[in-house]
């Protein structure tokens, strides 16, 4: 079914279908019609972070930005999935146009800018929905706030999740925001997780259940700056990592006339380094801290390289857009086999 719609959607500017894609996949949620676009895969029990999911494929952050779709996402046989990145307060984005396809390559760059309705809005939408799934919910600094105050936005959005949340994203890795990426360099890096852990585990005293926090990384670091962040990581014992975003460098696409488009790259070009990326953090990490796997994953294969590459859970966005609900199903299902070893 998605392969009929899918030419229509690709007829449309890229964010204008993005909206209609949801909009048509809330529709056919509350219509009973979504067992048409994809079978739900069976269970594939996969444990992280202290929670049991029910299948390690993950919808990534960034599809549904204001969790105004969980329900409807979770029907789809998503082991979890991830909403946001939200900001405390409302904000725009960038300018338009901020997201443009490269179907040659599969991919999309996009230089949103953590357009959100605030974390208001977001929690609004989270209590009204049943929420039959496991949740995460991924949360970010406002543009307009200083990186020398950016924590007190991450905490003032941990502290408004937290009750909603089976997870909760830290990210500091979009491209879109000037400056977010410097709280990944060591010394802010070991400050900023210090005192978001601190707020975490005082949050966990007052409410009476801890939930799991994750940051979510680059994949653009050297070498040395991921022996940095995995000596921070380590210290703070962080509960996991997501590796990673979405990615500024543009060699995969050769001359393509789209590569000049300032943002970040998603889908296909972007597996090969982000599968690095993880590899070389799962080297330096201890073996108690679970890593998602994310990045240019459009099959099941793909989503069998992450883990081998020492992901427990996966995501997926992009390969999503291109391939339809049905890439769920067929990630679920090469995992399982690799899981039983059959070839």
């Amino acid at each position: 079914m998605y392969g009929l719609a899918r030419p229509l959607l690709f007829s449309l500017d890229a964010e204008r279908a993005h909206a209609l894609g949801m909009a048509s996949l809330e529709a056919a949620y509350r219509t009973g019609l979504n067992p048409l676009l994809a079978a739900k895969p069976k269970p594939l029990v996969t444990k992280a972070f202290g929670i049991e999911f029910p299948n390690p494929i993950g919808c990534a952050a960034g599809l549904d930005k204001n969790g105004a779709h969980i329900d409807a996402l979770m029907a789809l046989g998503f082991g979890f999935v991830e909403i946001g990145t939200v900001t405390p307060r409302p904000q725009q984005g960038n300018p338009k146009p901020r997201m443009f396809r490269l179907p040659e390559h599969e991919a999309i760059i996009n230089r949103l800018g953590f357009n959100n309705l605030g974390v208001d809005a977001l929690v609004r939408n989270v209590e009204r929905s049943k929420r039959e799934g496991i949740l995460g919910i991924n949360i970010g600094k406002n543009k307009d706030t200083p990186n020398e105050q950016a924590v007190d936005d991450y905490i003032y959005c941990l502290e408004r999740v937290y009750d909603l949340a089976d997870y909760i994203t830290v990210n500091i890795s979009s491209p879109n925001t000037q400056g977010l990426r410097d709280l990944q360099n060591e010394d802010a890096l070991r400050k900023f997780v210090h005192e978001l852990r601190t707020a975490q585990e005082d949050l966990a005293s007052v409410r009476g259940h801890r939930v799991p926090m994750l940051v979510k990384i680059a994949p653009d670091l050297s070498e040395a700056e991921l022996d940095g962040i995995a000596e921070v990581f380590n210290a703070v014992r962080i509960d996991g990592v997501i590796a990673g975003n979405t990615t500024v460098d543009r060699r995969m696409l050769g001359s393509h006339p789209m590569a000049a488009q300032v943002g970040g790259l998603s889908g296909r070009p972007l597996y090969e380094k982000s599968t690095t990326t993880l590899r070389r953090l799962r080297l330096r990490l201890d073996d108690n801290i679970p890593i998602i796997g994310v990045g240019g994953i459009s099959s099941g294969a793909d989503a069998v390289g992450k883990v081998s590459a020492g992901a427990q859970l996966v995501q997926i966005y992009t390969g999503f857009i291109y391939h339809g609900p049905q890439l769920i199903g067929e990630c679920v299902t090469a995992l399982r086999r690799r899981k039983e070893g059959v070839a």
